[in-house]
C-alpha cells in the first residue's frame, strides 16, 4: 500500500457506507418555536435578544425550520436540549411540520416542554432527563449543572456539560458550553464544534455555584 494509500480517511468501501449511513451528531436548544413575546426579551443591558435579528415569530420560525434541513441529513441524530415550543403554537401544525424535520430527534427535556404533549404527539425518537456522551466526554442536559457534579478523567480534565435555558448568557465555566439558537445562529450546532463556542464566563472562581 502506498503513502498516498495510507493518508485516505476510508480504507474501503465498506467504510465509507459505514460512516455514511451512521450520520453525523448535532445540538440545538431552546428554539421557543412559536414563542411571540421572546422577541421582546431583552439582556441586563436592555438590548433585544431576538428581537433585532427577526420583525415577526414567523421569520424566526422559519429561519429555526430552514436552517435544521439545511445541516441536518437524514441519518443525522439531533440532540434538542429542551424548551422546544411555546404557547398557543402548540395548536397549529407545528407538530406536523417538526415530524418532517430531518434526522433522528432525542429530547433532553427542558422547563417549558410539556411532556405528555410531546409524546402524543411523536416528535421525538425518545424523551430524557439528561444523556451522558461518552466519546466526546459531554452530559447534556438543560440547565447547566454545578461542575463539581462533572465526572474527572484520570488526564486532569472534566466532562463538559453542554446545556441550555440561559439563552443569550455565557455559561458559567470553562467545563459548560451553551447550545441556545442565540450562540449558534439558530441552527443545530455539530458536536465537534461545540468546545469552539467558548461561551463561558472567564473570571469566576472555580468554585463559584452555577
Amino acid at each position: 500500500m502506498t503513502t498516498q494509500q495510507n493518508d485516505l480517511k476510508f480504507t474501503t468501501c465498506a467504510h465509507f457506507m459505514e460512516q455514511q449511513m451512521r450520520g453525523e451528531t448535532f445540538l440545538m436548544s431552546d428554539t421557543h418555536w412559536g414563542h411571540i413575546n421572546i422577541l421582546k426579551f431583552t439582556d441586563s443591558k436592555g438590548n433585544l435578544i431576538r428581537g433585532d435579528k427577526f420583525s415577526t415569530v414567523q421569520e424566526m420560525n422559519d429561519c429555526m425550520y430552514d436552517n435544521w434541513q439545511l445541516h441536518i441529513k437524514e441519518n443525522d441524530t439531533v440532540y434538542h436540549l429542551g424548551d422546544v415550543a411555546f404557547g398557543p403554537y402548540k395548536e397549529t401544525d407545528f407538530a406536523k411540520k417538526f415530524r418532517k424535520l430531518n434526522g433522528k430527534k432525542y429530547l433532553i427535556v427542558g422547563n417549558h416542554d410539556d411532556i405528555p404533549w410531546v409524546v402524543q404527539e411523536k416528535l421525538f425518537d425518545d424523551v430524557m432527563m439528561w444523556r451522558k456522551l461518552k466519546s466526546h466526554r459531554m452530559l447534556l442536559t438543560h440547565t447547566p449543572i454545578h461542575q463539581s457534579s462533572l465526572k474527572s478523567y484520570d488526564d486532569g480534565t472534566k466532562a463538559i456539560n453542554v446545556h441550555g435555558h440561559i439563552h443569550e448568557m455565557p455559561s458559567p465555566t470553562k467545563n459548560h458550553r451553551c447550545a441556545c439558537v442565540e450562540w449558534t445562529d439558530y441552527a443545530p450546532i455539530h458536536i465537534d464544534d461545540v468546545l469552539d463556542l467558548n461561551n463561558y464566563k472567564t473570571k469566576v472562581k472555580e468554585t463559584e455555584d452555577v
